[in-house]
């Protein structure tokens, strides 16, 4: 079921779903041979697994890529646009499981416990979006196919935390949208880390300097070097990038500012930087990502 959204981005579609305030799971198994549901949002988190769509292209965010012959995604973020489109699949023999559950349904109380603690971690990544890597899905295949048979009683319940469990296990799961975009913040396990991504994230349109990151958290500039790209994974450089482009996206999508203007507004210095580093990152200019996403979007 969808519904009229009067947020200012009414043009996306809010999906109303099955999901009662009673139930801690809903899931549905899916027969289908194109796929034909817009670009949408819920409250609800949602565990989607795909398999014989290779060629599809998943929309998460501002992250856009085709999938293979099997897909297994977490949706955590209730503002996080997401969606699958045919793109270049041929498959008529298309299968998606799709299990929606409620924030209340693992409250914090429950998260804060150390035996839920990689869920916790887990579900904090999933509002990005997470894809999980094809050692992990098989993992987790045969209890999502005896979920989508259960009769949804007691012990389909701590299946679904076991399947959840297991996930939460993956190394090799991948963040998908970018923070700016998803509106998700970062919430870095190291206080350090954690004040220079706030830092960042309200500063990324002016200069940000490396001697100011580092004298902000009581470090030298090359130590503190060290030790972002040891705990993020990325370079600070790489990092700032991101979040500009990350914010630029969510402009392009989201307002009518030229593509010169968000350009400055996110800290770019030219123009031409600001097309080079956008297309990098997402395979197209910054014209054609605002194009090709309000091809996707659906006006109700």
């Amino acid at each position: 079921m969808i519904t009229k959204d009067t947020t200012p981005e009414a043009h996306i579609m809010r999906e109303i779903t099955p999901l009662s305030e009673r139930d801690c799971f809903y899931i549905v198994d899916r027969r289908k041979v194109a796929f034909d549901y817009p670009l949408h949002i819920h409250e609800e988190l949602e565990l989607n697994f795909i398999e014989h769509a290779a060629g599809a292209r998943r929309i998460v965010g501002d992250s856009t890529e085709t999938i293979g012959e099997y897909e297994l995604v977490l949706i955590a973020g209730p503002e996080l646009e997401h969606g699958w489109e045919q793109g270049d699949c041929r498959s008529t023999t298309i299968r998606e499981i799709t299990i929606q559950f409620s924030a209340q349904s693992l409250p914090d109380v429950l998260l804060q416990k150390n035996q839920f603690d990689t869920i916790r971690r887990m579900l904090e990544r999933a509002r990005h979006g997470l894809a999980f890597p094809m050692d992990s899905i098989m993992k987790v295949y045969a209890r999502l196919e005896r979920l989508a048979h259960d009769d949804g009683g007691f012990h389909s319940v701590l299946a679904f935390l076991e399947v959840l469990y297991e996930l939460s296990l993956s190394e090799g799961a991948r963040e998908l949208s970018s923070s700016a975009f998803s509106r998700a913040e970062n919430r870095s396990e190291s206080r350090r880390v954690a004040k220079v991504q706030q830092y960042i994230a309200q500063h990324f349109h002016e200069e940000v300097r490396l001697e100011t990151l580092a004298d902000l958290v009581g470090m030298t500039p090359v130590g503190f070097s060290r030790f972002f790209r040891q705990r993020t994974g990325r370079t600070l450089s790489d990092y700032i990038i991101d979040t500009r482009i990350g914010h630029a996206a969510r402009l392009l999508v989201d307002s009518t500012q030229t593509v010169a203007e968000i350009c400055y507004d996110c800290g770019f210095n030219t123009l031409s930087n600001f097309n080079r580093l956008f297309r990098r990152r997402k395979g197209c200019s910054p014209k054609e990502f605002r194009e090709g996403y309000q091809k996707k979007k659906v006006f109700i």
